[in-house]
């Protein structure tokens, strides 16, 4: 099948150079002109694993408005907020055999999806794949070849043949694909994990595998967790996990699959730009009032995570101007 990724960041080119190296044709369409502009520049994209073994990868990169490729399947990941703008100025492609895999960070974009795919044709997944943008046409892949996995879930919950021949193709790709028919249960499983690891690592600036060694691991990620679960038993979400596995996910990624990867969330906070932990933390707690329930831990770390995004922006030389002009005129 022919596939187009719509959202060219880290995650995207992974996928896509992955899907092409196992012999897919694979376009891109990306929103951000840096990207586009160094990718033509260079005739393609530097790829590196580990931060070694660099090299160029060609690939076919276009803005939404100038793409007229007719793919099977869309691979969406976009930034949450970044979703319906990508999908307005990308609507002139959308056909209606065409199916849609949506790996994307947070919770909101099936909603924003089902606007131009069918429910049958809308595949929602999680990625437990580390991946870092170094610069425009630079990414690092973060683990051994064959690192990582996914996970995948029809909206309808009833898997047909597409579905499985995008598995098979994904499988060639050493994504590691797992199919459930649990959507719900399927996506609040990665928006826990990165309830905790993305925001507790952004927060203080740490790798997953410094975050691991911390001694205040555990009591912070099972405080997190359990209100997770609190808030899906409530809301009527059978997740993939119990809590105690959840836990043991976090370790697991943390120190053995992903310990020198610094989060998506993170990568957004050091580049000045605003996180998506309205779409992970805020979430959480939005869901909870729905049933009733707080999740107090989940919000606080939402309004820290706005606060750091806040005081980022602060210019501290032009702040001691002001206050000196201002003492000055006294």
């Amino acid at each position: 099948m022919k596939y187009t990724v719509l959202g060219a960041g880290a995650m995207g080119l992974r996928y896509g150079v992955l899907l092409q190296e196992a012999g897919f044709d694979v376009d891109f369409v990306e929103i951000w002109e840096p990207q586009i502009e160094k990718i033509r520049e260079q005739n393609g994209v530097f790829v590196s694993r580990d931060h070694v073994g660099k090299h160029l990868v060609p690939i076919n990169i276009y803005t939404p408005e100038e793409y007229a490729g007719e793919p099977d399947v869309w691979i969406v990941f976009t930034k949450q907020m970044q979703l319906a703008d990508a999908l307005k100025r990308t609507a002139h492609c959308f056909k209606d055999y065409q199916y849609v895999v949506s790996p994307m960070n947070g919770m909101g974009h099936i909603d924003k999806l089902n606007q131009y795919f069918d429910q049958s044709k809308v595949i929602g997944a999680t990625a437990m794949i580390g991946t870092v943008l170094n610069g425009p046409g630079d990414v690092d892949f973060i683990g051994a070849k064959g690192a990582g996995s996914m996970h995948m879930a029809n909206e309808t919950e009833k898997p047909d043949e597409t579905t499985h021949e995008i598995v098979e193709d994904f499988q060639k790709a050493n994504l590691n694909p797992v199919l459930t028919t649990n959507l719900m249960g399927t996506l609040m499983a990665k928006v826990i994990f990165n309830s905790v690891v993305n925001t507790l690592c952004t927060m203080f600036q740490i790798q997953m595998g410094e975050f691991i060694q911390s001694p205040a691991a555990e009591k912070l990620s099972k405080q997190l967790i359990n209100e997770a679960f609190d808030v899906c038993e409530r809301a009527g979400i059978t997740l993939l996990n119990t809590r105690e596995e959840e836990w043991e996910t976090v370790q697991y990624v943390s120190s053995v699959s992903n310990p020198l990867h610094f989060p998506s969330m993170y990568q957004d906070m050091s580049k000045g730009r605003n996180t998506e932990v309205d779409y992970i933390n805020g979430y959480i707690y939005e869901l909870g009032l729905k049933y009733h329930y707080e999740a107090t831990t989940h919000d606080f770390l939402r309004n820290l995570v706005h606060l750091a995004e806040f005081s980022r922006d602060f210019d501290v030389e032009a702040l001691e101007k002001s206050v000196l002009a201002v003492e000055m005129a006294k």
